[in-house]
């Protein structure tokens, strides 16, 4: 039950109906099962089942009802997923006109209220039911199949039905169903909130999933609502769906994500969850936009189950990887990771604190957002809302005894002082910055304000880096490329001849796209006394670039070539991807 156990316990203690040690005793047992106040009172046989119904029917004025003298109108059950239904003890009896009858445990649970409210579109009249009798009714009326279904979660943990089955199957018959919204009455939108429309979103985002998409897109234009995925870094349009639908569907998310569906002038941002069976669970963050024809929404995908923290499959070559490996087995200094957004720089952060993460070593990290939460690692959401920026958490680890600082990002000079003068204190910091290249980046820092002696003895290693789409092992086949094409993208002329070049034909495996996964291209540069000095005599990017080159470092473009020699990815995609002077 959702009554919170000092309310209810008192409640029973003020009706003389238990005792403060019989309380006490459930709340113990409550906390160990992890189950409701009323659940252990009754396993304890404190209190029976007709005495709680008797006493929360009174105390809420709801009628009791005894199931087994009611005939469950199973046509109802579709209008209420099982795992709903489980999660907050009830189950649907019958209608009247536009008037569902719903048997609860908790009369109080006003969340379960709205939960059926939203999913039904209907007037809800709650009745109390003992919690034996509605489990019994929920185990014996749904079908086998519906129980099997996974959950959806929330940020409120707000659990509904994830039907898993394929988008196609579900868009004719939905969109007939939909009730239109109108425009000028965005109000009513939480009423649209129907089944059919949580059905289509149901399909969009496990079709996603299904896709290998990292990001959603719900974008109303003109005439249209559009929906696109974001799979291999390439926005990929997959439905078109009727504009009149876009408030039933965005609101749809919004419940979902816990954000104010009322709201529709100003940009939010929630967070979500799916859970499939026991073991998989995929993490959405969830974006809002007022545009000019309505809301767009996009919802970033964070599969746990299939992020990549093993260095050696990042992308990294041999010479790359050493040097990495080395840099982050140093007890101090700072190692930076830069690129644009979505270049994959969190996941090789990730990738280096999992190595490095063991019991004797305090890691501490500040993010904005929290991608992925892992064991043992001290993981702190930045808020700047309310002052608790990556300069101030930077400035707090100081003072947790950290081994391992990760910063999310360095923005600003504030934030850059306080890394550098970690760095220089014993202590190993990890973090990105956004520039186009590496050498780049110590431009970057003297430009915030940091002083090239410091830069130089802060920063051990840089490493810059970009996602290229690898070509689909199903419809690999040779490809005809000219010798001059090859030159344009700075192929080294001794090994044109004897390259054999590859591209994918297109196949439903890359959904036609010849491309499938990404890997990742490195640009690294450990700092040795050459290019130390360099910095210190206030050398520019491109003369660091060109001493850096010279001592082994390979671009990403020249990265992206040495894909290309290995068969995996294709000339059209590293030009895509990187760029040279």
């Amino acid at each position: 039950m959702r009554i919170e156990t000092s309310l209810l316990g008192q409640l029973l203690l003020k009706a003389r109906l238990i005792t403060e040690n019989q309380l006490n005793e459930a709340i113990r047992i409550q906390k160990e099962d992890g189950t409701r106040l009323g659940s252990a009172l009754l396993k304890l046989r404190y209190i029976n089942e007709d005495s709680l119904i008797t006493f929360l029917s009174r105390q809420y004025n709801t009628p009791a009802i005894n199931i087994a003298d009611h005939k469950i109108d199973t046509s109802l059950l579709r209008l209420i997923p099982y795992e709903l239904a489980k999660k907050h003890q009830l189950i649907p009896i019958s209608k009247e006109g536009a008037s569902l009858r719903v048997a609860i445990t908790d009369p109080s649970n006003s969340f379960a209220i709205d939960d059926v409210r939203f999913l039904t579109g209907m007037k809800v009249s709650v009745y109390v039911a003992s919690e034996s009798s509605i489990k019994e009714a929920i185990e014996t009326n749904y079908p086998k199949r519906e129980r099997e279904v996974k959950k959806v979660s929330g940020k409120a943990e707000q659990k509904d039905i994830l039907a898993l089955e394929d988008l196609g199957k579900v868009i004719g018959s939905v969109l007939e169903d939909i009730t239109v919204v109108e425009e000028k009455e965005e109000e009513k939108a939480i009423k649209e909130v129907d089944a059919p429309v949580v059905k289509l979103v149901n399909g969009i985002l496990i079709n996603a999933i299904k896709s290998r998409a990292s990001d959603i897109h719900i974008e109303p234009f003109e005439d249209i609502l559009m929906i696109r995925y974001r799979v291999d870094g390439v926005l990929q349009p997959v439905l078109k769906l009727p504009l009149r639908i876009k408030n039933a569907l965005t609101s749809r998310v919004k419940i979902m994500s816990n954000l104010d569906i009322s709201e529709r002038r100003l940009p939010q941002d929630g967070r979500m969850k799916l859970k499939f069976g026991d073991n998989r669970e995929v993490d959405f963050r969830v974006s809002s936009m007022p545009t000019l024809f309505g809301e767009k929404v996009v919802l970033r995908l964070l599969d746990k189950s299939s992020l990549q923290l093993d260095l050696l499959m990042l992308g990294f070559d041999k010479k790359q990887l050493q040097d990495f490996l080395e840099a982050i087995k140093k007890p101090y200094g700072m190692i930076l990771v830069t690129g644009p957004t979505g270049s994959g720089k969190t996941t090789t952060l990730y990738s280096a604190l999992s190595r490095l993460n063991n019991p004797g070593i305090n890691i501490m990290t500040a993010e904005d957002p929290i991608e992925y939460d892992f064991f043992g690692i001290n993981q702190i959401q930045i808020k700047e809302e309310i002052g608790l920026t990556f300069a101030s958490a930077l400035r707090s680890f100081l003072r947790q005894d950290p081994d391992i600082i990760m910063v999310g990002e360095i923005r600003d000079f504030e934030t850059a002082e306080i890394a550098v003068k970690a760095a220089l204190t014993g202590h190993l910091v990890l973090s990105t910055i956004h520039t186009n290249d590496a050498p780049s980046t110590i431009t970057r820092l003297i430009n915030m304000g940091i002083e090239p002696f410091l830069v130089s003895s802060s920063v051990i290693l840089i490493v810059a880096q970009r996602l290229i789409r690898k070509i689909c092992d199903n419809c690999k086949i040779g490809q005809e490329v000219s010798e001059a094409a090859l030159l344009k993208i700075g192929f080294p002329p001794d090994r044109i001849k004897g390259t054999e070049c590859y591209a994918g034909a297109g196949c439903p495996e890359c959904n036609e796209t010849g491309y499938k996964g990404r890997i990742a291209l490195y640009e690294v540069i450990p700092l040795n006394e050459g290019l130390k000095e360099l910095i210190l005599q206030g050398a520019t990017a491109s003369e660091i670039k060109k001493e850096a080159i010279r001592l082994g470092m390979s671009t990403l473009r020249q990265s992206g070539i040495k894909k290309i020699i290995e068969g995996m990815t294709t000339i059209e995609e590293v030009a895509r991807v990187t760029f040279e002077d």
